[in-house]
């Protein structure tokens, strides 16, 4: 028998009413925790709750979602276009922001009701919770013990440069660093677990280093005697060697091998470099992790209703809240704006539930690993442990899913005047439908595949970048000129940035400084 057809006996509800008070909240947390770690078997950190203010909500959207930030004018922008779309009611805010670390922080706002901070603290303090501690993608890349004194040392580092270079001089690094994040990203191979006090080691080595040194690499360099092309093409492969080139990861690139910047400025390009590293898990699976979030919140409420320990009233606020979160609106309403990643995400962890629990024929044949085995949890911790978001949906994505959320494949064609639609609701058709939607979830091919590809060592030190075009999509030219601006203020010298056709390698369009 599954977890949720457990008969449980009836008892006190926690709470009547949307007022709230710290006693309600402790015992609906206490509640909530049970059903969590119990009966489905949830494994999480530590959890603290915090309860703050719509403005210290704003503020913390304005900084990322992050308890500790340094300052930049950036955080400020966005939390006056924030505040004042909320107090026009253009917008509302998050109901709750929870924090990968450990303990998982998780802030609720005071203008929620008693039946939202249950249901806040069942998604994000528990859903969440689970998700960030248990995920390959965030054990690989991320270190919860860390996170928050990494943060706290960025802000006092980034703090004692303003007093000792000048507010000025310290945001026009940030300004370059936060144009480039996007490429300041490992992508292929395992970081650096944060280390607070081998960090703070290290910069004090950097800081000697570079009092003893200037920027070796660049102060040595061979003079070219011979004017032989091949003696010439052997000495640069060597330095290229050296710099490791090609390289990807901008970021990291310039704080290593820049000729202009100082080490101040290499440790403000490193600290901009592991935030950025941080939500790179986070990018790869929102779907999953919503979903599971739903699905954790939606099934300790029911638990807590079947129980008795929350009103009819209260659970019929929680079905609307619910219900707007996972809402899909159709693709001519003037609301919708891509597949809502709750929606699919709350959608696939119970579909996967019926499978285990209900199978059709159809889904027997499909998934016959998890068909009729009874062991739903089981099965969906498995999911949320060893998958991200493009791989989930290759793997669990039902054709009985794929009819309820009326799904197709267009090709797209720009030398036609007319869509095809390529793909239908037949056999072929539906692994060729789930295969295009996960596309659309990878990572790889949304990003922008940009690499350093050659320094003119021996000449005027310009960088060329090479940019690699992704389904014919080019870069938006004044954009791209803004950026290699930042570029070329981090690297002292021309900048020039070709967009190659990735069959032929033929350039299709350049840009330089």
């Amino acid at each position: 028998m599954s977890a949720s057809k457990k008969v449980k006996t009836k008892m006190a509800p926690l709470f009547d009413g949307a007022e709230w008070d710290f006693d309600k909240v402790n015992r609906s947390f206490q509640a909530i925790q049970k059903i969590a770690l119990e009966d489905l078997g949830l494994n999480v950190y530590p959890t603290q709750i915090e309860v703050i203010t719509s403005e210290q909500m704003l503020d913390a959207y304005s900084s990322v979602g992050m308890p500790l930030m340094y300052n930049h004018w950036s955080f400020g922008k966005s939390f006056v276009r924030d505040e004042a779309s909320y107090r026009k009611g253009y917008s509302g805010l998050a109901y709750e922001i929870v924090i990968n670390s450990n303990p998982c922080i998780c802030y609720i706002m005071e203008e929620n009701s008693m039946t939202m901070q249950a249901l806040v603290m069942a998604h994000a303090a528990f859903g969440h919770n689970h998700f960030f501690k248990n995920n390959h993608l965030f054990k690989q890349w991320t270190d919860a013990n860390a996170i928050l004194d990494y943060l706290q040392f960025a802000r006092t580092y980034i703090a004692k440069c303003e007093r000792r270079y000048g507010e000025r001089e310290v945001e026009k690094i940030l300004d370059s660093a936060h144009a480039l994040q996007g490429q300041g990203i490992d992508k292929f191979t395992r970081r650096q677990k944060l280390d607070i006090a081998a960090q703070r080691q290290k910069e004090l080595e950097r800081e000697e280093y570079e009092r003893s040194r200037y920027s070796e690499l660049w102060r040595t360099l061979p003079e070219v005697k011979s004017k032989n092309t091949d003696e010439i093409d052997l000495i640069e492969q060597e330095l290229a060697q050296k710099l490791g080139l090609p390289e990807s990861n901008l970021l990291y690139f310039l704080e290593k091998h820049s000729p202009v910047l100082d080490s101040w400025q290499r440790e403000i390009l490193r600290i901009v470099r592991q935030i950025a590293q941080y939500f790179y898990p986070q990018r790869q699976t929102k779907m999953m992790n919503e979903g599971c979030a739903c699905f954790v919140h939606h099934t300790i409420m029911n638990r807590l209703y079947d129980t008795g320990q929350i009103t009819e009233g209260t659970m019929l606020e929680f079905i609307d809240f619910h219900t707007r979160v996972i809402a899909q609106p159709d693709f001519d309403s003037p609301h919708f704006s891509g597949i809502n990643p709750y929606a699919l995400g709350f959608a696939m962890m119970k579909d996967i539930e019926r499978i285990c629990e209900n199978p059709t024929d159809e889904d027997r044949e499909w998934f016959p690993a998890i068909a009729g085995n009874n062991q739903p949890m089981a099965t969906l911790r498995e999911a949320w442990e060893n998958y991200r978001d493009e791989s989930f949906i290759l793997q669990y994505l039902s054709p009985k899913l794929m009819r309820e959320f009326r799904l197709f494949n267009l090709h797209d064609d720009s030398a036609k005047p007319h869509f095809l639609v390529d793909a239908i609701h037949n056999a072929q058709g539906y692994r060729a439908v789930r295969s295009a939607l996960a596309a659309q979830y990878s990572v790889a091919s949304l990003d922008l595949d940009i690499q350093v590809t050659n320094v003119d060592l021996h000449g005027n030190r310009s960088m060329i970048l090479s940019h690699n075009i992704t389904n014919g999509m080019t870069l938006e030219e004044k954009q791209a000129r803004q950026v290699i601006a930042h570029i070329r203020r981090l690297w002292g010298y021309d900048i020039t940035l070709n967009s190659l056709d990735t069959q032929s390698g033929k350039i299709i369009k350049s840009y330089s400084d």
